[in-house]
């Protein structure tokens, strides 16, 4: 009899909080004796799956049409179905692709082990769908990707209610962690070796809000906004509180929640760095006010004005919608004006797809494909002039560089390594005379400006071996063939045709 673990796999797709869920995931079926494929086919495919672009259930579907001879091919081998598309479109799963056994949705990830069981033992598909959460993410097991840097979860579900947006259907209301949970979450990660953590939320500074009304909120809520602060500003002084973390980012918040306090804290606290992204979705008005965003363009620029003044260095990233239903060329230049007066370092851009289930795509309206893909072309066209002035600026700098792994994909032909620069910026490097892991930190100095990357061919002026750097070693000694992982955003500029993360749920939220 076979005695050997299961194995299992997990395809990610969407944004920052399906790859932090899939950690979950990994943690919960480790936890329950399964441990990951290396190069054999798995017992176990698990699906995390989003629903932002028209076209997911296609590719859904696609992909599993693919595993259907795989599957049959390898006895006891097992599909899962999870996340927003799962969430969605619940027994149409099994409906349409009867081979699946197990769909879940975005409420009760912590079940899939049982569900897997489950369906072995009775040999037949389950579907377990829950309306509301079962039980918060962050107390589940969790195999992190990262030895560095690592996601923390404050808070799930939005309370917008975007017209283009599908999220709020399928991850629910707003709820939100204590600030102890969180920041002993932190804690523990430190004391592991992580130095860079970045808070993720569907509206990451409305943190607090999920509470209800402040006389009912934890005591240690009250008194993080005593002083009049927002809960989130409060949080994020409180992580400048935390021994051996080094660096706090957040994604993503909303211009409408953004308060100046929030602006303060960043400058005021060492460790949270000079990075902003900051969902525009479109420069018009009338546009945003039908996308039912509740900021106009004065708002919005008035934000990035004043974050600048307060964080000189800041870069400030994006996320733009072109062709919205209705959008007329005098919106779209509105769109490009906003682009021009922002300066962003970079920016997410995207084609407007109907999201079935979403008011935006029933309007009127509608624009031809064509339309669409012109406007897209000059957008990006601008943006890419304006990320490769704002990086030339960055030449002669001195930069200290978190050494990354998996970010530099030419870096072995180039003899370079590659890192994160505190604003975020991804940094491609000579090697040092002294040996670096990732986790380490790097000093360089700029010699090239690209669009998307910046490079430093002079010599390092330091290395830092870190405990982050320890604690990837250490891992790499128990080495079980898991892939590199990258730090920070994914890719930015014209979208690749393989599914990247997007930058949280910002893209559509």
């Amino acid at each position: 009899m076979n005695t050997a673990p299961r194995t299992y796999e997990i395809r990610t797709y969407g944004c920052q909080m399906n790859v932090h869920d899939s950690e979950r995931l990994s943690g919960l079926l480790e936890a329950a004796g399964y441990v990951r494929a290396a190069d054999a086919e798995p017992d176990v495919v698990v699906f995390n799956t989003c629903a932002v672009r028209e076209n997911a259930d296609n590719r859904l579907y696609g992909n599993l049409g693919h595993l259907r001879p795989v599957k049959d091919g390898h006895p006891g081998m097992q599909i899962a179905v999870g996340g927003c598309l799962a969430q969605k479109d619940r027994d149409t799963i099994v409906k349409r692709a009867p081979w699946v056994d197990v769909v879940f949705g975005t409420h009760n990830i912590g079940s899939l082990p049982a569900l897997l069981e489950r369906a072995r033992v009775q040999s037949e598909a389950q579907v377990e769908i829950e309306e509301s959460l079962v039980t918060f993410p962050s107390t589940l097991p969790t195999r992190r990707e990262s030895p560095y840097a690592a996601w923390v979860s404050i808070s799930v579900g939005c309370n917008n209610t975007c017209t283009f947006c599908i999220v709020p259907s399928l991850r629910g209301k707003e709820k939100d962690r204590r600030p102890g949970e969180i920041l002993a979450e932190i804690e523990a990660l430190v004391a592991e070796g992580v130095l860079e953590v970045t808070l993720l939320g569907q509206n990451v500074n409305a943190y607090g809000s999920g509470f209800g009304a402040l006389a009912a909120a934890p005591d240690e809520v009250r008194a993080m906004t005593a002083g009049g602060e927002s809960a989130f500003a409060g949080l994020l002084r409180a992580c400048g509180d935390v021994a051996g973390l080094e660096r706090v980012r957040f994604t993503s918040p909303h211009p409408k929640d953004f308060t100046d306090d929030v602006i303060t804290a960043m400058a005021e606290t060492p460790n949270v760095m000079p990075s902003l992204h900051m969902p525009l979705q479109a420069g018009s008005d009338a546009v945003l006010r039908a996308m039912r965003r509740s900021y106009r363009q004065e708002r919005y620029l008035g934000i990035i004005d004043r974050v600048r003044a307060a964080i000189p260095d800041a870069a400030i990233t994006t996320d733009i919608i072109v062709g919205f239903p209705g959008e007329t060329e005098a919106d779209f230049e509105e769109t490009l004006h906003v682009v021009r007066e922002a300066r962003f370092s970079s920016a997410f851009t995207f084609q407007y797809s109907k999201r079935p289930g979403t008011p935006a795509a029933v309007m009127d309206g509608q624009l031809p494909k064509e339309v669409v893909q012109e406007r897209y072309e000059r957008l990006v066209a601008l943006q890419e002039e304006i990320s490769w002035e704002e990086n030339k600026r960055q030449l002669g700098r001195t930069l200290e560089v978190l050494v990354a792994e998996g970010e530099g994909r030419k870096d072995q032909a180039t003899r370079r390594l590659s890192g994160r620069a505190p604003d975020n910026r991804l940094v491609h490097f000579a090697v040092p005379d002294e040996p670096v892991r990732p986790g380490d930190m790097v000093t360089v100095e700029v010699t090239y400006a690209a669009p998307h990357h910046l490079v430093a061919d002079k010599p390092a002026p330091a290395v830092r071996r870190t405990r982050a750097g320890d604690a990837w070693e250490a891992r790499r000694a128990g080495a079980d063939g898991r892939q590199g992982v990258s730090l920070g955003m994914p890719s930015i500029g014209r979208p690749a045709q393989a599914d990247t993360p997007a930058p949280g749920c910002s893209a559509v939220s």
